[in-house]
This record gives C-alpha cells, structure tokens and sequence, in this order.
C-alpha cells in the first residue's frame, strides 16, 4: 500500500507537539537491506548519510538533501534508534578537521587500531584529565544508526562528547519504563551550552514521541537485526572523520562527570 493510505493515522502527542504516523514503519515488513544492497549495489560502496551536529551552539542539524549537493538544515526530526554503540578516535596533534585518519581508533569502544592500539579501558589516553578542559585525550562518541518515518534505509549520527551524558540519561528514562531505544520514536532537537570558560557548544536533546504501534514493532525489529549484521562488516574508517571536530564542555578529571554548563 501506498504510504499514508490503510491504517496509517497522524496524531500530534502532547508531550512533544510533534505530527507522528502510527504504522508509519508497515512499509518496511518486505524489505531487507542486506539483500537489497547486494543486489543493487554489487561492486559498488555504500556508506550511509550522515546527520551532523554543529559547532559553536548552533541548535540546527545538517541532513542530507533531496537532489542537492547542498546540506537542509532542520531544528529537530524524529525516528527510531536502531542501534548505537561507541567510537573512539584519538589524535596525537590536536585535530583541526578534515578528513584526516585518527593515530587510533576503535569502532566499538573495546580495541583500539593504530598508535597506540590495544584495549580501550587500559589505554593511558582514555582517562579523563589528558585531554583538554579535563576530558579524554581520546575523543569518546557514539554512533547512532537512526530511522526516520518514510525512508528504508537509516542515518547514522556521531553523538558528540557534550550529548553522552543526555543520551544516557534518555536511554535511562527509556529502560525505567520498560522500552527500548529500538522500541520507541525519539524526537531529536539542539540546545545551545556555554563551558565554564564561555566556549559555546551544541547538544543533542532527546524526547519520547511515541511507542512504536504493536504493528511496527517486529517490522522493526526485523530491521534492528538487519543493520546489527550491516555495521559488523564496517570499521572505524567508515565513519567520516569532520564528526569529531568538537569543543568539549567542562569535565571533572576526577569523576568524568560534565560540569553543569553556564545558563
């Protein structure tokens, strides 16, 4: 059936004030990415859009566009979170950008590649206070794989260093109630913060939507596993480099927690 025909119903929550579409992921109970790529992507290389967040406060994120070379510009959207875990990329030189390769790197926060490699949580650079305003010399993020109402194939989003913190709190809030990241439609906004020394910086604000309707649920499901066995076969150097350009806010050296920003 065509999107927005059958069952499909829009519903603005109260919560959020957010248009949603109950159903909106039924579309997807016949698709399969893996053997979609392999059957219109044979010999070709597919890496997954990005969805970027700015710097320096911005509170507008960067998705790719329709027939244009050049970036929209949206201050919030809505999908499900079908996996996420962490990345890691640490540069001996202060990094300025670009698409330059980190010293090391770990695509699942365990083993790192490159100088000086080996297990994440022994490494020297992994402790707070060697990096700058008490943070980790090695950059510590999260990669997101990100489903938005309409599309069949998801987005990725490098959570910056300054958006962990709100993130864990969301997925807390999630797993109190008995939900799942997966299990939910979560509405993703920017707020702008100020680090104790006035530097601005942008971080990812995270709202429940709605549960997913019993209908979508093992539709996407089905697409959880489907992307889990995708981002196996990649390595750190699928993810774009330009998302660890970031200001990191305040951290205490001694707990690792992020100072309250200035209001």
């Amino acid at each position: 059936k065509p999107p927005g025909k059958g069952k499909e119903t829009n519903n603005m929550t109260q919560e959020t004030g957010i248009a949603t579409t109950q159903n909106a992921f039924s579309d997807l109970a016949s698709f399969n990415v893996n053997a979609t790529l392999e059957e219109e992507l044979d010999g070709l290389s597919l890496v997954l859009e990005r969805i970027k967040v700015p710097s320096g406060g911005t509170t507008v994120f960067e998705l790719p566009s329709e027939g244009s070379n050049e970036p929209e510009t949206i201050r919030e959207f809505t999908g499900v979170i079908l996996h996420h875990h962490s990345v890691f990329a640490y540069y001996k030189d202060e990094y300025t950008g670009g698409k330059e390769p980190p010293d090391c790197g770990s695509f699942d926060g365990v083993t790192g590649e490159g100088d000086p490699g080996g297990a994440c949580i022994k490494c020297r650079f992994n402790q707070f206070g060697t990096g700058v305003n008490g943070s980790k010399a090695c950059q510590n993020r999260r990669l997101l794989y990100i489903l938005r109402e309409g599309e069949v194939f998801p987005i990725m989003l490098s959570l910056p260093t300054g958006s962990l913190k709100e993130f864990t709190r969301y997925i807390q809030r999630l797993l109190s109630k008995g939900q799942r990241s997966a299990n939910v439609v979560t509405k993703f906004s920017l707020k702008k913060e100020l680090n104790k020394k006035g530097a601005p910086y942008s971080q990812v604000q995270f709202t429940l939507a709605r549960p997913l309707a019993a209908e979508e649920q093992p539709i996407v499901g089905n697409m959880v596993d489907q992307i889990k066995a995708y981002d196996k076969k990649l390595g750190f150097t699928a993810v774009e480099q330009d998302g660890f350009v970031d200001i990191p806010p305040e951290y205490d050296s001694e707990t690792g927690e992020i100072i309250d920003p200035m209001k």
